[in-house]
């Protein structure tokens, strides 16, 4: 056995005693299909107002652009499996549904100190330079992941694994060494549709398309501003992320729930009721998300989603709650309050409308008294 094929038996082992529950390495120049792919979707739109995946595109779609000396990229993966579907919290109204990822701590932190010292072990053994990443470089994971072998990108974009289903996070390794890579996965989705099938947005186009302009994930996480009025409603109460799509993966049945303590969701943000969310302050919001990826989307963000949440929710007792809102000094905050207010109390928010004595001073805010946003 050469030392190399050692060494990787050895970063094997190490990987998964670190908690990795998934290993594989491809050459730098596995994809040399996804420069068009990418050139493809971004010319189509579907970065949506995520403009570093235009600005960063030509390093994004190779390796080599990124670092011109990689030869080979090792891909890890964690399996993150919530205890229960989260599909199962839509029908309660009076809770707010945050993404599976996102109930505990934020797994950057957690996977990369774990990659740093696989990592580690590489540059000592082999001599090798190395780059670690997790999600925070211009490097396309879950293709490169495909042709590790660690699973294969789903109709629904995302990583599917026959031991984690569609839920596993992804963390790689750039290093100059030439490592044995392992063999591709080949897609095995077959004819099953039901992650595009499900979404109730509409948000993919084609089978492994995703449109971000048209995601609730991307809205209630990514974007900025309102949420565009034709969302709110197939929102829910969906107040961070969404996981529809990969609830629903067949492949599931083989999944586990996460085993990394750091990963397990905490109990009190496992069902979160939108009364106590809805009076949170910015220093209760930083100190209820401390550590966990929600908290960088900001109080401002995070309650307009929790005030989408409550619109849906078909319950006037959150009335008080909307009225204190609707002078709130964030913008973002008193314009989803009156959508709130319209759904619960639509005449009450006429009658305000008409007895206002001054307009508001932005001008988003405004049409949302007129209903035109």
């Amino acid at each position: 056995m050469s030392d190399l094929n050692v060494l990787v038996k050895e970063l094997k082992h190490r990987a998964s005693s670190l908690g990795f529950d998934a290993f594989g390495i491809a050459p730098a120049d596995a994809r040399p299909d996804l420069p068009e792919k990418l050139r493809h979707a971004i010319e189509l739109g579907y970065h949506a107002e995520m403009e570093w995946m235009a600005e960063t595109e030509d390093r994004r779609g190779h390796p080599n652009q990124l670092w011109p000396e990689a030869r080979s990229v090792i891909l890890v993966g964690m399996n993150y499996g919530p205890a229960t579907n989260p599909m199962d919290l839509l029908a309660e109204k009076d809770i707010g549904i945050l993404s599976a990822y996102a109930r505990n701590r934020d797994y950057h932190e957690i996977i990369k100190g774990k990659l740093k010292e696989l990592a580690g072990i590489l540059a000592r053994r082999s001599g090798a330079d190395v780059k670690v990443f997790v999600d925070t470089a211009p490097l396309m994971e879950k293709p490169l992941a495909e042709a590790a072998g660690l699973g294969w990108q789903g109709k629904h974009t995302v990583l599917v694994s026959r031991d984690m289903g569609s839920w596993s996070f992804l963390g790689a390794i750039l290093t100059t060494a030439e490592l044995p890579a392992d063999k591709p996965h080949k897609e095995s989705c077959g004819s099953c549709t039901r992650c595009l099938d499900t979404c109730p947005t509409n948000a993919f186009p084609a089978p492994f398309q995703l449109d971000a302009r048209k995601c609730l994930a991307y809205y209630s996480v990514e974007h900025k501003g309102q949420i565009p009025r034709e969302l709110r409603t197939p929102m829910g109460n969906r107040i961070y992320g969404c996981d529809d799509c990969l609830a629903v993966c067949p492949w599931n049945k083989f999944a586990k729930i996460a085993h990394e303590a750091k990963l397990i969701g905490r109990p009190e943000l496992e069902r979160p009721a939108l009364a106590d969310l809805v009076q949170l302050d910015d220093e209760g919001f930083r100190e209820m998300f401390s550590g966990s990826p929600i908290k960088r989307i900001g109080h401002a963000r995070f309650l307009r989603n929790v005030l989408i949440g409550i619109g849906n929710s078909q319950n006037t007792a959150y009335l008080p709650a909307i009225r204190q809102r609707l002078n709130d000094p964030s913008p973002l905050i008193r314009g989803a309050a009156i959508w709130a207010l319209r759904k619960l109390a639509w005449e009450e928010a006429e009658t305000l409308k008409a007895t206002r004595r001054m307009r508001d001073e932005d001008a988003e805010v405004e049409r949302e008294w007129e209903g035109q946003v």
